[in-house]
């Protein structure tokens, strides 16, 4: 066994928390806003709170994670996960459940830049594809947790018993990082805090990234918009389907969001096609999301949002593509930097949704991502091949 992997995994644990998190409320989301007093477009306003302070914490954690090293960091930004997963357990009113959003989109903004910058200082190119993907799908087991068991837990326990459960898992990504993860000493800058933060910003103005940039903008809404929250909505108030039954859907299209990396992966080392496979999943995912709105059984559901898993997953070229483009010491703020579009895109994009749900109720909302992809799609493929 290589002597990395126990670290690379207990680094994981992390993004698989991170995941469950952000992730439950697609199957809580109605007695969510019941017990707060608020609607379910009110609740897409606070849930929006957690990319939002996530894709702010991004440059200060692309910072320290290339000045302080990947343990320190991850512990500290754990510890402040586990405290916003109290904090929403314990919460009893919807302005106490914003706060906890922010502070969870904190912690868990180096979650999955932890292990992606331990991998990118620890391995060469061609292995950090294959293993980036591995880390994603590693990670995007957390949303299994928040669809078939965790609507049994909300439908037996209440939905606070779902953030307790996230808070234990939390705990323990906690040990491993303590236990696996050995301090590493990145070489000094010689820049300050202020001048580390300045290249995040410049690399964010890049313009031979900013269709890569463009694209990862819009991408991570459509997972968090359609299996983090609007998905489970979508299914129970408009297609009839109980919690248990949505429940058991949603688990669907995160088996493929686990599996769906791992098959980019594979695709890119067969084809080479990385900026082809990166747009065609897109572009099928926004299909996929239009799709949903096809009448028929719950297996038509079902095959739809598995498809709209596995398309959209490969996102995780996005990670590859960038390793190529940035020097390996630069590795923590780049990847930061690409961060702050994928989560200040979901931010924007959940916002949006609220709106248009308020219009047009889920189905609405559905739309604003796929309508969103399909316009990052059309920029990054215009800019990256200026």
């Amino acid at each position: 066994m290589a002597p990395w992997l126990p670290a690379l995994l207990a680094l994981t644990l992390g993004h698989v928390f991170s995941n469950a998190v952000r992730t439950l409320p697609a199957v809580a989301a109605d007695v969510l806003a019941r017990d707060l007093g608020i609607s379910t477009q009110q609740l897409a306003v606070i849930t929006g709170a957690f990319p939002g302070a996530f894709a702010l914490a991004m440059i200060p954690v692309g910072v320290a994670l290339d000045r302080f090293g990947v343990k320190p960091v991850a512990l500290v930004l754990l510890g402040i996960a586990t405290c916003g997963a109290a904090l929403a357990a314990l919460a009893p009113s919807a302005g106490t459940m914003l706060l906890a959003q922010c502070v969870l989109g904190i912690g868990c903004s180096g979650m999955l830049m932890a292990p992606m910058t331990f991998a990118a200082r620890t391995m060469d190119a061609p292995r950090f594809a294959l293993w980036s993907g591995l880390v994603q799908a590693i990670g995007n087991s957390g949303m299994l947790l928040t669809a078939s068991p965790l609507a049994w837990l909300v439908e037996a326990s209440g939905w606070r018993a779902g953030f307790w459960a996230c808070l234990g898992l939390a705990g323990l990504a906690v040990a491993a990082v303590a236990l696996l993860v050995p301090r590493d000493r990145p070489a000094p800058s010689g820049r300050s805090l202020l001048g580390d933060a300045r290249e995040v910003v410049r690399i964010m103005g890049r313009p031979g990234l900013r269709g890569l940039f463009a694209l990862a903008f819009v991408s991570f809404g459509a997972v968090l918009g359609v299996r983090g929250l609007w998905g489970g909505p979508w299914l129970m108030e408009v297609r009839g389907l109980d919690r248990i039954l949505a429940g058991h859907l949603l688990l669907g299209c995160t088996v493929a969001l686990v599996a769906g990396p791992a098959l980019a992966g594979w695709a890119v080392a067969r084809t080479g096609a990385t900026r082809g496979l990166l747009v065609g999943g897109h572009l099928c995912a926004a299909l996929l999301a239009c799709a949903l709105f096809l009448r028929g059984p719950a297996w038509l559901d079902a095959l739809v949002l598995a498809g709209f898993g596995l398309a959209i997953a490969y996102q995780v070229l996005c990670f590859s593509l960038l390793r190529g483009l940035v020097r390996t010491e630069e590795a923590g703020r780049a990847m930061s930097a690409m961060n702050m579009f994928f989560f200040g895109g979901a931010a924007v994009l959940q916002w949006l949704s609220g709106l248009a749900a308020w219009w047009g109720g889920p189905g609405a909302a559905l739309l604003t991502f796929a309508g969103a992809l399909v316009l990052g799609c059309a920029l990054f493929w215009r800019w990256q091949r200026a």
